[in-house]
């Protein structure tokens, strides 16, 4: 089984040991490093993953020995199951979970553990930052505001990505819209979005109307222009719907189908949005 094709193939695709395979890979010390992160990457998907690859990635965040890249890597890979366990549940006969509420729980209390231990690398807790609030916790909003004001602008740019998991967080959300860093920029663009914060509303209005500004910001904009004002997306995204990149007049048309659902909910709640608050 040949890892990098498998990287390149859809998961529905996989050969149905795949998930086998990826587990003997992780918890071998003396496989190669490239394949364990790789190997790593893939036990996440949702396709594949179980109690045991979820046991498996969590011992390798938790083991100060291995790699940082690696623990890192398996820390955003429990995101997934996270938040599908968040999600769905586990009281849903007819929607069974890959993992069990046990494994589930073990995971959030280790994640919880290892990103206030500050002799692990930053790199490794701002991805268990990043993972875990797919589940959102209590703890979550102080690590947020300590992540935010910290000054670095790798933990900054952990904290406005979690902000789009996490409610509470409007005002950082238009500050660092306003930010200069692209990146930040675009985590914040989607927090935004998610939340349908209306005080972003100018600022996603100039994106989509600037010519200059950046695809990936433009593609967030678009994102969130459905959420905000969705009685509006189809007259605001009107000009980019014929665009000549096919990646922008596909986001178009998928902002617009989205505006219409969330324009129907408002609706059916007369007046009231549960995208806004």
């Amino acid at each position: 089984m040949d890892l990098k094709t498998l990287q390149d193939t859809p998961p529905w695709d996989w050969p149905t040991d795949a998930g086998k395979k990826f587990q003997e890979i992780l918890i071998d010390p003396k496989a190669k490093e490239p394949d364990r992160l790789i190997a790593a990457e893939l036990a996440g998907d949702l396709t594949v993953i179980n109690d045991a690859l979820a046991d498996a990635l969590t011992a390798i965040v938790r083991r100060a020995d291995e790699p940082e890249e690696l623990r890192a890597a398996a820390a955003i890979a429990l995101g997934p199951v996270l938040e599908q366990a968040d999600t769905v549940g586990f009281d849903d006969p007819y929607d069974e979970m890959p993992i069990t509420q046990r494994t589930f729980r073990n995971i959030q209390d280790w994640l919880r553990k290892l990103h206030f231990d500050n002799s692990i690398p930053k790199k490794v807790r701002r991805r268990i930052l990043e993972a875990s609030v797919r589940a959102p916790q209590e703890w979550h909003q102080n690590a947020i505001r300590t992540a935010y004001s910290s000054g670095d602008a790798e933990w900054i740019l952990t904290a406005v990505f979690s902000m789009r998991w996490i409610r509470g967080f409007d005002d950082e959300i238009l500050q660092a819209l306003k930010s200069g860093d692209a990146e930040i920029q675009c985590e914040a663009i989607e927090a935004a979005g998610n939340w349908g914060v209306a005080g972003a509303w100018p600022d996603i209005l100039a994106l989509v109307h600037d010519p200059g500004t950046p695809k990936s910001l433009l593609l967030a904009a678009i994102g969130a222009v459905a959420n905000i004002r969705p009685a509006e997306a189809r007259s605001v995204l009107s000009d980019l719907a014929d665009s000549d990149d096919e990646e922008i007049a596909e986001a178009v048309d998928e902002a617009v189908g989205m505006a219409e659902i969330v324009a129907d909910g408002e609706e059916d709640e007369e007046g009231g949005s549960e995208w806004v608050h």
